[in-house]
């Protein structure tokens, strides 16, 4: 083999899965809409619940670990840039740079990635569990769907839970960075502070807010569910699974910030 031939064999076979696995998550993600579409309202009794104990898991568990983070960015962080803002005579901006910080950027990534670390990788090692078992085929022999059941009650509840994390992480960031500012004698009056945030703050990001951490929720859920789920898998093959829902996940919730920020930058 040739040397720019030995260079470009590994590359190009890296293209080609990249592309495989696209086409393979974006196949999984219509059938798990058209699912939800058609499907929502069927079994209700059986499927709401399971969206409720999945908006609890990946919600109501994790709020002690998204307090600690929320306090902990609050203080290094958010109570740091108020003090360097009014140091330099730039306070009547800190309102504008929280939104940006932390209403668009920090929050929704960091629930995003805290909801994947503790739940999104869980859920491959469930579901691959359960495939390498033969119980999704069981669920198939009793006429049941298994993305119905399955994957869509997951879905559902990481957007839902997501929403709801990023909303409660903002507001206590918010507050707990401003407690470290006035402990530092910041001379900045609490009405003050919260004007900023008020005036700087439109409705644009709070329906961009929603859209986009539900969207973090859909793309975790899907590609966890899609790498337990979309192949058969040996019980020795889940720690990889894992390992490349929790990359993908990543990469893919990177993506969508990226086309946000492109529309932030147009509003």
């Amino acid at each position: 083999m040739s040397l720019p031939a030995r260079y470009l064999d590994p590359i190009g076979r890296n293209i080609i899965r990249f592309l495989r696995t696209a086409q393979g998550l974006i196949a999984f993600t219509l059938i798990t809409l058209g699912v939800a579409l058609t499907k929502f309202n069927a079994s209700a009794g059986v499927i709401h619940p399971l969206v409720r104990s999945q908006i609890y898991r990946a919600g109501l568990r994790l709020l002690p670990m998204i307090s600690f983070l929320a306090c902990a960015l609050g203080l290094m962080i958010i109570g740091q840039m108020v003090a360097l803002l009014t140091r330099v005579g730039a306070q009547n901006l800190a309102g504008t740079v929280m939104v940006t910080v932390v209403v668009r950027e920090l929050g929704p990534l960091a629930a995003a990635l805290v909801v994947l670390a503790r739940v999104g990788a869980g859920y491959v090692i469930e579901l691959g569990t359960a495939r390498a078992q033969g119980e999704v085929e069981a669920l198939e022999a009793l006429c049941i769907d298994p993305v119905h059941y399955l994957v869509l009650p997951r879905m559902l509840g990481l957007a839902l839970a997501i929403f709801s994390l990023t909303v409660y992480f903002i507001i206590t960031t918010l507050v707990s960075g401003y407690l470290f500012a006035f402990l530092q004698d910041v001379p900045l009056l609490p009405g003050d502070y919260f004007k900023q945030l008020a005036m700087a703050l439109t409705w644009q990001d709070f329906a961009l807010l929603a859209l986009k951490t539900c969207s973090f929720g859909m793309v975790i859920a899907v590609v966890s569910c899609y790498q337990g789920l979309a192949q058969p898998l040996r019980l020795e093959d889940v720690s990889r699974a894992t390992s490349r829902a929790v990359v993908q996940s990543v990469v893919a919730c990177v993506f969508l910030d990226a086309l946000f920020i492109l529309v932030y930058l147009t509003m």
